[in-house]
């Protein structure tokens, strides 16, 4: 399965580093945060974290036009979740976050989308994710899966 554009939701301490990494590898990637900050400084081919090596990896993939972030989902072959899961009273995860980036790409998806999970999460929360996917698209079928953290 190949995608031409890949969208990262979230783009803090896993997120970003994630979308450098495919940019880095010549896929177009979309960037979303609800930070504008963070979006504006990205765009600028600069970053708002501190991760070594990351700032020259950005750099040259928003000077070739591989990475861009913005405020609103768009349409892509592939969308990863990257956004915080805090812990809530009784150390249960807050899912809010997760369902906020669900729901906002929603109307972005068509057939054939792919949307992986990769925030930290408890057990079961992919299949929530995609029954919020379903609620907002009946009209579609699309994978959805969960990876370990690995950046």
């Amino acid at each position: 399965m190949s995608f031409s554009t890949i969208s990262v939701i979230g783009l803090g301490y896993i997120g970003l580093p994630t979308a450098a990494a495919f940019a880095s590898r010549q896929k177009r990637v979309v960037g979303v945060d609800v930070n504008q900050h963070a979006v504006e400084t990205i765009n600028r081919g600069e970053i708002h974290i501190v991760e070594p090596d990351l700032a020259s990896v950005v750099k040259t993939a928003v000077e070739q036009g591989y990475l861009s972030a913005t405020t609103t989902p768009v349409e892509a072959d592939a969308y990863l979740i990257a956004v915080p899961t805090p812990f809530k009273d009784r150390h249960e995860p807050d899912m809010v976050f997760v369902e906020s980036a669900a729901k906002s790409i929603a109307p972005t998806l068509k057939k054939g989308s792919l949307v992986i999970l990769e925030s930290t999460s408890p057990v079961g929360s992919t299949e929530q994710m995609a029954e919020w996917l379903a609620e907002m698209r009946p009209d579609l079928s699309f994978p959805s899966r969960w990876v370990k953290r690995r950046t």
